[in-house]
């Protein structure tokens, strides 16, 4: 099931993000309220302007769902659109549809999503059993990297996939943070140090995994004709879906998770535009087979194609789809995709400097969470 809206009316026009990586000492709201000022800077925004507020809570926010609540306290917030909501590495796209909704129907005018967490150094290791039920954990079915490792090897199986191909993904991700001064991983990577990197979860190594990361990000939403008057210039928001399954391992088809594939298509739909319209993608990539994918599911390719749409730096910048220009989950920091709609929107704003993708009009976001059963995708645009 899926749902999606068509917002040509609305836009994002402020982002903010924290420094990212290892922050001794810092909390996930203290995080949030970071991003917030950041985000509230970038647009121009006075805090009393802004009467919506959507959230994220952390892995280790000790209030949970309740957040929004306390953020709200923090930042001296009353809004009258307000909710928290964890739909994993969905979840800014999800808060994003939110806000579009909220702002068409009158609920805000001006509406702020935020996130922060402190999962490096606060104890999240992401590394709880498996399953709905019966816990797949007596199988040894622990952590995130197992339920991928499962669709990289049935791609492998199926399509003749390689993990040298997985390797482009994660050379093409830290090329791109090697040019962003806010990337935890800036340092080279070859081919060969990716495939000599240690196993994970096999066919996964090491450098096929993102980053757990300390953080907080922030987005601005509110109407184009609002935005057109603040400092940024706006980014509108073409269309943005979301889409679920509720199946799991026993499905023979999970491994391929197709819900994403619906996502990415009723965005589409929303937009106006197809595949060919986009200019630069930021695709979730919590692992890289993630990538491979996504660009499958999202029309740049044919199923079982992008193990090889991958190859001969397709995917870098000056290739035939810059993706993950910042460097992604894999290299820039591991912000459940928050930090892919901040590039989104600095590609389309023209700010990346030497990892500027030229001419970028139209960009792909996306992403998926929850043990892969929530998936979401935007298309935005230049204003």
């Amino acid at each position: 099931m899926g749902g999606h809206v068509g917002a040509p009316h609305v836009a994002i026009v402020g982002v903010g993000a924290t420094p990212q990586g290892k922050l001794p000492g810092a909390t996930p709201l203290g995080l949030q309220v970071d991003a917030f000022r950041l985000a509230l800077a970038d647009a121009g925004l006075r805090k009393d302007e802004v009467d919506g507020l959507l959230t994220m809570p952390g892995t280790t926010t000790p209030e949970g769902a309740r957040n929004y609540l306390r953020l709200g306290e923090a930042l001296g917030l009353a809004p009258r659109f307000t909710a928290s909501l964890s739909m994993g590495g969905a979840t800014a796209l999800v808060l994003m549809q939110l806000a579009t909704q909220a702002i068409a129907a009158g609920a805000a005018t001006t509406v702020a999503c935020v996130f922060g967490d402190t999962a490096r150094t606060g104890g999240s290791r992401f590394a709880a059993a498996y399953g709905w039920g019966d816990s797949w954990g007596i199988w040894g079915m622990f952590a995130a990297a197992a339920n991928s490792a499962m669709t990289a090897r049935r791609h492998m199986h199926e399509y003749g996939t390689t993990s040298r191909q997985l390797a482009e993904v994660a050379v093409a991700c830290r090329r791109h943070a090697s040019l962003n001064p806010a990337a935890v991983m800036r340092e080279p990577m070859t081919i060969e140090d990716h495939q000599a990197s240690r196993p994970v979860v096999e066919p996964l190594r090491l450098y096929d995994c993102c980053l757990i990361s300390d953080g907080g990000v922030a987005f601005i939403v509110t109407s184009v004709e609002r935005a057109r008057r603040l400092r940024a210039r706006p980014v509108r928001v073409l269309g943005v879906a979301q889409a679920h399954s509720p199946e799991t391992i026993g499905n023979p088809e999970w491994w391929y998770v197709p819900h994403q594939q619906t996502a990415a298509e009723a965005a589409y739909r929303a937009a106006g535009v197809g595949p060919e319209a986009v200019d630069v993608a930021q695709l979730y990539d919590n692992f890289t087979i993630s990538v491979i994918v996504w660009l499958e599911h999202a029309g740049f390719c044919k199923r079982g194609e992008g193990g090889a749409f991958v190859e001969g730096g397709r995917i870098q910048l000056g290739g035939a789809l810059p993706v993950n220009t910042a460097g992604g989950n894999l290299s820039e920091s591991y912000m459940q995709g928050w930090l892919h709609v901040v590039e989104g929107v600095r590609q389309l704003r023209g700010e990346c400097g030497p990892r500027q993708v030229e001419d970028a009009e139209v960009g792909l976001v996306t992403g998926r969470g929850m043990t892969l059963n929530c998936a979401a995708a935007a298309v935005l645009a230049r204003d």
